[in-house]
């Protein structure tokens, strides 16, 4: 509707077509659900096309997150593991120390 392609809402509609359906239109499915008009489709082709591409780089910045925060929490895991060494470390050290006197 905000395309102004509001006479093709009903046979859509009829036709179950959702939005994860509208993103594998084609041309010629777009035909065949009624839309003669070339410049409809076009219109409608032209904003599937946006709408794929804003969803992968939306993809791939949730990827990219993904991959920044398990790369933290390794560094995170890292910093604990040599962190607890140290501490194991120092306790067997003043326990080999008290042991020696």
């Amino acid at each position: 509707m905000s395309l102004n392609l509001e006479q093709y809402v009903s046979e859509f509609s009829a036709q179950n077509i959702n939005g994860e359906h509208l993103l594998q239109l084609d041309g010629s499915k777009l035909k065949a659900l009624g839309m003669t008009s070339s410049q409809d489709r076009a219109i409608i082709k032209k904003k599937l096309k946006e709408m794929k591409t804003s969803m992968e780089k939306a993809r791939k910045a949730q990827e990219k997150m993904e991959k920044q925060r398990e790369k933290l929490r390794k560094k995170e895991q890292e910093q604990l593991q040599r962190k607890s060494k140290r501490t194991d470390k120092s306790s067997s050290d003043a326990t080999e120390g008290t042991n020696e006197q």
